[in-house]
C-alpha cells in the first residue's frame, strides 16, 4: 500500500540526506518527494509517498521520529486530506490534432503554457490520478517530455473525506 508521509524538519543541512537515507538503508523506496518551507521559518514541511505494509510504515515513522532535525511526522493515508501535484506535458499539436487536444486541456482544466507550431506545453495541476489520466489520453498524440513534482498534500481541516464522498 502506498503511504503519504508529511515530515516537518528543521531546516539544518543534511537533513534531507539523513531523512533519504534511512529508508535506503532499510531498502525502501522513495516513490514521490517533496521539500518546500513550511509555515514557520527554519522549518521545512517534506511530503513523501512510500510503499509498505501499515507494520513496516509505523517502524518507520518511529525511525524517523528519532533523527535529529525531525520535528514531526504524521501518515496523512490516515487521514482526509487535500492532495496535489503539478505536470508540465510537451505534446506534439500539428494542425489536425490541435482543437482536439485544446478540448482535452478545458476539460481537465489545464493551461497551454506555451505554443509552437508543432507542440504545445501543457500546466495541469490536481489530484494524482487527474494527471495520469490526462497524460493517458495525450498519449495517442505524441508526448514528448513530462516532468512532475512529487506530491504536496496538507490534513484537511474540515475534516471531510472526499474518497468517501466518491463511493457514495
Amino acid at each position: 500500500m502506498k503511504h503519504t508521509l508529511s515530515v516537518l524538519v528543521e531546516d539544518q543541512s543534511g537533513a534531507l540526506s539523513r531523512i533519504s537515507g534511512l529508508f535506503a538503508r532499510r531498502g525502501f523506496n522513495i516513490n514521490s518527494l517533496a521539500v518546500g518551507p513550511a509555515e514557520a521559518e527554519g522549518i521545512s514541511r517534506l511530503t513523501m509517498v512510500v510503499e509498505g505494509d501499515h507494520q513496516t510504515l509505523q517502524q518507520m515513522t518511529k525511525q524517523l521520529d528519532k533523527l535529529i532535525n525531525v520535528l514531526k511526522v504524521v501518515d496523512l493515508t490516515t487521514f482526509p486530506a487535500v492532495e496535489r501535484e503539478l505536470m508540465l506535458l510537451k505534446v506534439s499539436a500539428t494542425n489536425e490534432k490541435r482543437t482536439s487536444i485544446l478540448d482535452l486541456v478545458q476539460v481537465f482544466r489545464a493551461k497551454v503554457v506555451d505554443v509552437s507550431d508543432d507542440a504545445l506545453t501543457l500546466e495541469v495541476v490536481g489530484d494524482p490520478g487527474k494527471l495520469v489520466a490526462l497524460e493517458k489520453l495525450l498519449k495517442p498524440y505524441g508526448i514528448l517530455e513530462i516532468a512532475r513534482t512529487g506530491k504536496v498534500a496538507l490534513e484537511r481541516a474540515s475534516g471531510v473525506n472526499t474518497e468517501m464522498l466518491k463511493s457514495s
